[in-house]
């Protein structure tokens, strides 16, 4: 979700940098003030921070490693190597605020048990490293850590690593597993029906973008909005409202916005001030903190403010927009952290009683989405109801949805809702926030799987250029953007307009695109789509099995 939204996951990542490290030969974990020491029950092997410094410079594994790192493939040693060589653009305020929040404590809880220490000072052993490890020239990398651990050296349980390494994002694996259980049922099958149109293919329509700064004096927030529309937009077709995710900003879906608006549909995008690109950059710099509990409910208010303001300059004289933004005929469409915002003004109810007891400890398992919806736990209330009646449809793309809502909040939506999510998702995996929360909302419903695609896939390509070279991590990485996500971009367009045009007089003309079958025509080799409007009764026991997986 560009630069920020990379910037955050690095930070998130950082927690993970640890065993991960550990995990690959000693493996990236080979660190240590002087010395890393790898132990396997009675065998134990040491290696210096000169010698991995030179493993970082020449590409070459020290020799003391060997017994560990003969029979890793060729990915892993180059991740190996790669995280040697990584530093984190992280300042030493940063870091230190980071560490001493309750999620940060609760993550170096998990990670120290990885770690032998007489003393049991782990904790305080890895707080102190990660915060020294930022003040170093480069800033924080795996060497800077190692050389700024309170000790002469870092000694490391190997299977205890192995443990916490396997553990990491326990949400990702079991999605992957759930895909290889469910694949017999996903086998594709050839559409035996003609299609009219494209939907992919643009309007007729010249796409302008009217630009406002609104100010919500009440709540001390000013909200950025980028109008897209045309000469085709009708007071007939929805307004169209959207929602960003964590870190990112209002342009994340901007060749999506260009096609609705050439179709005669106004597309609003607005920018959350409290979690948009600025504010993580901010954070970064150490001036603020990342995410502030009264995010969640903020962010849907700032869509309730801003159907209010252009329900005035609907009213407004000498604007080209009078008389055409349907406000009270709104569908508001969401990314990631803004599909759990889309939700939450569809009608889903908050319940952060139920975060207190999930988020309270080994957070290291859970995924950078689960993290984040961590943050919710400190609200004061067990629940929060934020539907706005404006809103009639929801499309929420990989949103954020297992802890946020609880167990009942998301059978609360009272609308027509379409999910989207993607195989390859570490960021939001597939099965738990999307696929079980598919299964708790009230038809009329859709669930629109991307088989291959990860979280990044449906971004603009021109917000996601910071991919490249990025490690692949079980956390972040391994991304399929930009040209390579073509095709996913074009069956979303797609999809979005026929649900959109359900609001409108054409809608029959475009229900047949949000079928199985438009799907099936629109795959590719690369990417299988697939639609369905509920889970076969024979899926739902693999899903409530892996689902139910802690």
């Amino acid at each position: 979700m560009g630069k920020s939204w990379r910037s955050l996951k690095i930070v998130a990542g950082l927690f993970f940098t640890i065993p991960l490290t550990q995990f690959f030969g000693a493996n990236t974990s080979a660190q240590a003030a002087d010395t890393v020491v790898v132990r396997f029950g009675l065998f134990a092997e040491s290696i210096s921070v000169t010698e991995l410094r030179k493993a970082a410079e020449t590409g070459k594994f020290p020799t003391g490693l060997e017994v560990f790192t003969q029979n890793l493939s060729e990915q892993q040693r180059r991740f190996f190597l790669g995280a040697l060589r990584m530093g984190l653009p992280i300042n030493v305020v940063t870091i230190n605020r980071l560490l001493n929040t309750q999620i940060g404590t609760t993550i170096l809880n998990d990670i120290s048990t990885a770690i032998v220490r007489k003393d049991k000072a782990g904790v305080q052993a890895l707080r102190a490293g990660l915060v020294l490890g930022s003040t170093a020239p480069q800033g924080l990398s795996v060497l800077s850590f190692i050389a700024a651990y309170p000790s002469q050296r870092l000694e490391i349980n190997l299977p205890q690593a192995f443990m916490v390494a396997g553990s990491l994002n326990t949400a990702f694996w079991r999605t992957q597993q759930f895909m290889l259980t469910i694949a017999p049922q996903l086998d594709p099958r050839k559409p035996q029906i003609s299609f009219p149109f494209d939907p992919s293919q643009p309007g007729s329509a010249q796409v302008q973008i009217l630009q406002l700064n609104l100010n919500d004096q009440k709540r001390q927030r000013k909200i950025p909005v980028d109008i897209y529309w045309s000469t085709a937009a009708t007071f007939n077709k929805p307004v169209i409202v959207y929602s960003h995710g964590m870190g990112s900003n209002r342009t994340d879906l901007r060749y999506l916005a260009e096609h609705l608006a050439s179709h005669g549909y106004v597309f609003a995008a607005l920018e959350h001030p409290g979690s948009n690109g600025t504010s993580t950059d901010l954070a970064i710099q150490g001036k603020t903190r990342f995410l502030q509990p009264q995010e969640f409910l903020d962010r849907p208010k700032d869509i309730s403010f801003v159907l209010d303001e252009l329900e005035k300059l609907n009213q407004t004289g000498n604007n080209p927009l009078q008389g055409k933004l349907a406000t009270n005929n709104t569908m508001v469409i969401g990314y990631s952290f803004g599909g759990g915002t889309a939700l939450a003004i569809a009608g889903a109810e908050l319940q952060p009683k139920h975060l207190k007891q999930r988020c309270k400890n080994n957070l290291s398992v859970l995924s950078l989405g689960e993290t984040i919806q961590c943050v919710a736990q400190e609200l004061p209330e067990d629940s929060y109801q934020l539907r706005d009646p404006r809103i009639k449809q929801a499309i929420a793309l990989s949103p954020t949805t297992s802890l946020m809502f609880g167990k009942t909040g998301l059978t609360k939506v009272q609308i027509p809702t379409l999910v989207l999510a993607s195989s390859a998702d570490k960021s939001t995996p597939a099965l738990t926030e999307q696929v079980v929360a598919f299964d708790k909302i009230p038809s009329p419903k859709w669930l629109v799987g991307i088989l291959g695609g990860t979280h990044l896939s449906v971004k603009d390509p021109t917000t996601t250029l910071d991919q490249v070279g990025q490690p692949n991590t079980p956390f972040s990485g391994g991304e399929i953007v930009g040209e390579q996500a073509t095709d996913i971009r074009k069956f979303l367009k797609a999809i979005a307009l026929a649900f959109a045009a359900q609001m409108t007089p054409e809608a029959k003309n475009y229900a047949i695109f949000l079928t199985p079958d438009y799907a099936q025509f629109a795959s590719t080799a690369t990417f299988p789509f697939r639609i369905i409007t509920q889970i076969p009764p024979d899926a739902i026991a693999v899903v409530k099995e892996f689902a139910g997986k802690e």
